[in-house]
């Protein structure tokens, strides 16, 4: 009997022993809609930094190296996907262009996802070097980016108040490489959307997302995992971006409602609002369809 092969994916981003951040917020979700995933874990911290302590290691470009010729050597390089988040230094997301290279050469029909993880809400949280690195070397790799509002405007260099600063900006990424922007969240008009665009297409796909009242760490991350998996397991891009955006809100609003519940006055309010992905299981997997996404057809 012949098995139809399950796709696999190489993700490299960050890691928390506790709480839902970089690879904790993504493998899960990729599992359960019936990926493999190998897990490369740029940083290694007890919990994400918004908490009062954080403590943890940084694995450098050398370590990456090698994690990778291991996988080489052992002809365990071959991936249908490769997904990048958190990196937090030059030297390590000048690596990673290598590694696109290398798993590319093995399977020339790899996808590769970036999540170009440099700040949120006008405030950069990574070096300012890594935003030419990420212009110039690693997104013209990427078939697919996924980046929120902030980092849109970082790679683009322009400053995004309405939506046809918001279709420039997209148009500015398409050019310098990659066939997919999904743009994971944008304020515009006091409005949450989340924008698609595919450069063979003359039109974007946009969904409005309620808003929660409160401030989630890791969304963006499992944004782009399901963003991922459902551009592989849908036939179309609005079916994809529906799937996603309709179990990321669940899982937002079940972890709200679970912080709002919550009796342990000893918990940091970080802690409260770590991600239910657990809780979420079936959202995850069969979501139900309650936000709907648009396309509009531009005019040159």
């Amino acid at each position: 009997m012949c098995f139809k092969k399950t796709p696999r994916i190489l993700s490299i981003q960050s890691h928390v022993v506790s709480g839902y951040v970089g690879n904790k917020s993504a493998v899960f979700p990729l599992q359960l809609l019936g990926f493999e995933v190998d897990a490369i874990n740029s940083v290694q911290l007890s919990n994400h930094t918004g908490y009062k302590v954080f403590k943890g290691q940084v694995l450098n470009d050398k370590d990456l190296e090698e994690l990778i010729n291991g996988l080489v050597q052992n002809n365990l390089d071959n991936y249908t996907h490769l997904l990048t988040g958190y990196v937090g230094s030059a030297s390590f997301l000048k690596k990673i262009a290598e590694v696109v290279r290398v798993l590319k050469h093995k399977n020339p029909n790899l996808i590769y996802v970036c999540d170009p993880v440099m700040g949120d809400n006008g405030k950069m949280y990574v070096p300012e070097a890594l935003k030419e690195i990420y212009r110039e070397e690693i997104v013209p790799l990427a078939d697919i980016v996924v980046p929120n509002q902030f980092e849109l405007e970082l790679l683009s260099n322009i400053k995004i108040n309405t939506m046809s600063e918001l279709q420039d900006a997209v148009t500015v990424l398409h050019k310098i490489g990659p066939q997919t922007v999904a743009v994971s969240s944008t304020e515009i008009n006091d409005k949450l959307t989340a924008i698609i665009s595919t450069n063979k297409e003359n039109k974007l796909i946009k969904i409005n997302i309620p808003k929660i009242p409160a401030s989630f760490t890791g969304s963006g991350d499992l944004f782009a995992a399901l963003f991922l998996a459902h551009t592989y397991l849908q036939n179309d891009m609005k079916t994809a971006i529906e799937k996603t955006v309709n179990s990321l809100y669940s899982v937002l609003l079940k972890t709200y409602e679970y912080s709002k519940a919550c009796q342990d006055k000893e918990s940091q309010l970080a802690r409260k609002i770590e991600l239910k992905l657990i809780q979420s299981k079936n959202y995850i997997e069969t979501p139900e369809i309650c936000l709907f996404a648009e396309v509009i057809v531009l005019t040159n």
